[in-house]
């Protein structure tokens, strides 16, 4: 029998704010362990909260980033939640008064395009951090209170193609909103995983499943994969599938149960007494609405009709923000937009990929770049020499490419009477070359140039060399 596999996804996303959502404890990964804490994010008996109005104009432009629409009146509500990363026993969350209703994200598949509808978006505080050893466990509180948006989609989502797609394309969004890092290293970006099958044909729902705190996108694909598997056997052998809250054991790829299933009455939520209801004012609401910066697409399709770039490398560019704008920065120094995007999707992402960096610890600045390519599109230099240049800025970053050829003499030879003295002599020793291409082998001319490239220490214009040779062996009779 054939399963149809329904998915939804609740993504945790931490705020880029300063402080805390209700304290003035710092909000920075990687301090000393339970150093950023204050008697409020502690949970201390009778400490009284205050909201972050950073964390809200975040969530709210998040809300706006993916089309939702904006309450009027929101409230926090208290979630009884008895556990060790949370020592009031109670988590200041929104029930029934989020901050975002509705809003969508498109993704695309297999050159499919398709709508994810997005249910709520609310704000609520983060837990602890709890590590596991072998026989203790240890919290670091540093975490606790760090403001938490929690994006519900809808169930619309049916392989684990479509879940990554749409966690990729979320993420965009909420980096390019400024809103988020989404370090999934960090802990910025989290997600919850809800998933159920039922036979082909059949209209209701199946029974799901939740896979808790996946914090890496290749972990929620495998979790996927693995949880469709388990349900479909169970099916297939006639059993019933349990609502229930699993984990994902990467190393033996399987989903694994936690705990029976908890439904909203479990929470025992009610409003949240020390927090007053949040009113948001329209004339608010319009004015963060026009601060909004431009979504992951509209970069995508401005870097095509600005740039002229194919929709291939305005894809590529604009998948990460720094990188766009790394991008930009490198195209207002030359004209040549299409040399200054191979340059970033070849030489740039090569060395991030082998070093681990990102965008922002490389070490060639932007208008360096251009630099560099305006001296490779003038002739300055040739191919070769423009990827020693590159090379040498690597490990001196702040030189300047014109005065790199220039101090050590890399500049193009396009003298035509110093290039005719480096064919003469290739000529004379390679003889078996040139009968080589006047017999019609034209690896035989590559082979030429190379030896023209030799003599010239890499700077002969090898457009100008091959040429050269061309005229010369067909001379020869």
């Amino acid at each position: 029998m054939n399963y149809h596999v329904t998915i939804g996804l609740e993504t945790h996303i931490q705020l880029k704010t300063n402080s805390k959502i209700f304290c003035a404890c710092a909000n920075h990964f990687g301090d000393e362990p339970n150093t950023n804490v204050c008697p409020v994010c502690l949970g201390y008996p009778g400490v009284m909260p205050v909201l972050n109005e950073e964390a809200v104009h975040k969530t709210i432009r998040a809300g706006l980033m993916i089309g939702s629409r904006i309450g009027a009146f929101c409230k926090f509500d208290r979630k009884s939640y008895f556990y060790p990363d949370m020592p009031k026993n109670y988590q200041i969350t929104q029930y029934d008064r989020p901050f975002c209703i509705g809003g969508q994200v498109e993704i695309e598949v297999d050159g499919r395009k398709k709508i994810i509808r997005v249910n709520r978006i609310h704000l609520e505080e983060d837990v602890a951090k709890n590590t596991h050893a072998a026989t203790s466990s240890e919290v670091d509180f540093n975490r606790a209170g760090t403001p938490l948006m929690e994006v519900v989609s809808e169930p619309d989502m049916e392989t684990p193609e479509e879940a990554l797609a749409y966690l990729q394309a979320l993420k965009q969004i909420m980096v390019y909103g400024g809103i988020s890092e989404c370090n999934l290293e960090e802990g910025n970006m989290r997600c919850d995983v809800n998933i159920s099958l039922r036979p082909d044909g059949q209209e209701k729902l199946g029974v799901k499943a939740e896979i808790k705190n996946m914090n890496t996108f290749k972990g929620v694909f495998q979790a996927l994969q693995a949880e469709t598997r388990r349900q479909e056997s169970i099916l297939e052998s006639g059993g019933s599938v349990r609502q229930e809250t699993l984990r994902f054991d990467p190393d033996a790829g399987v989903t694994l149960p936690m705990r029976s299933k908890e439904y909203a009455h479990d929470y025992r939520y009610f409003p949240e007494p020390d927090l007053m209801p949040v009113v948001l004012d329209k004339d608010v609401i319009e004015r963060w609405r026009s601060e909004l910066p431009e979504l992951p697409q509209q970069r995508r399709e401005r870097f095509v009709s600005q740039y002229d770039l194919p929709e291939y490398d305005a894809a590529v560019l604009t998948a990460d923000k720094h990188l766009a704008d790394y991008y930009e920065r490198a195209a207002a120094g030359t004209k040549n937009f299409k040399a200054v995007s191979n340059w970033v999707m070849t030489e740039v992402m090569r060395v991030l990929s082998e070093k681990g960096w990102t965008i922002e610890q490389f070490p060639i600045q932007a208008d360096a770049l251009a630099e560099l390519v305006a001296l490779a599109d003038g002739k300055v230099i040739n191919s070769n020499s423009a990827k020693e240049v590159f090379s040498i800025l690597l490990e001196e970053p702040g030189a300047s490419p014109k005065a790199l050829v220039e101090k050590r003499g890399m500049a193009q030879v396009s003298d035509s009477s110093a290039i005719d003295a480096f064919v003469d002599q290739v000529i004379t020793e390679q003889t078996k070359s040139v009968e080589d291409f006047r017999n019609g082998k034209q690896a035989a001319l590559q082979f030429l140039v190379g030896q023209i490239m030799k003599l010239s220490r890499g700077k002969a214009n090898p457009q100008m060399a091959a040429q050269a040779l061309r005229d010369k062996i067909g001379s020869m009779e």
